[in-house]
């Protein structure tokens, strides 16, 4: 998967299809709402999998009853690349099973 940094307009078009996901500088963000602390917790170790899987890591924040993600790509500079949006897409797949909003 490329580390080529995107343009703000690529980023942006590919955001529109990943809903509450936002372009905050130089990194994607997001953060979700979940029915309890065990269920932001859960959505945690699940993103944790998906982070190994594709061998690329968010900056995760647990809170009560959130889980925080920000995401750029260290290899590109700081950057958002095709790798940020993958990981983004595959978050918010698994995000729904847990309750998170």
């Amino acid at each position: 998967m490329s580390a080529e940094p995107l343009s703000p307009n690529e980023i942006d078009r590919r955001l529109e299809s990943l809903p509450g996901w936002a372009l905050e500088g130089d990194r994607i963000t997001r953060t979700f709402r979940l029915p309890s602390h065990f269920a932001a917790a859960a959505l945690t170790v699940h993103i944790a999998r998906i982070q190994d899987e594709l061998n690329h890591h968010a900056d995760l924040t647990l809170g009560y009853n959130t889980v925080a993600l920000s995401v750029h790509t260290h290899d590109a500079g700081g950057a958002v690349t095709e790798k940020d949006l993958a990981l983004a897409e595959r978050v918010a797949s698994a995000a729904p099973a847990h309750g998170a909003e």
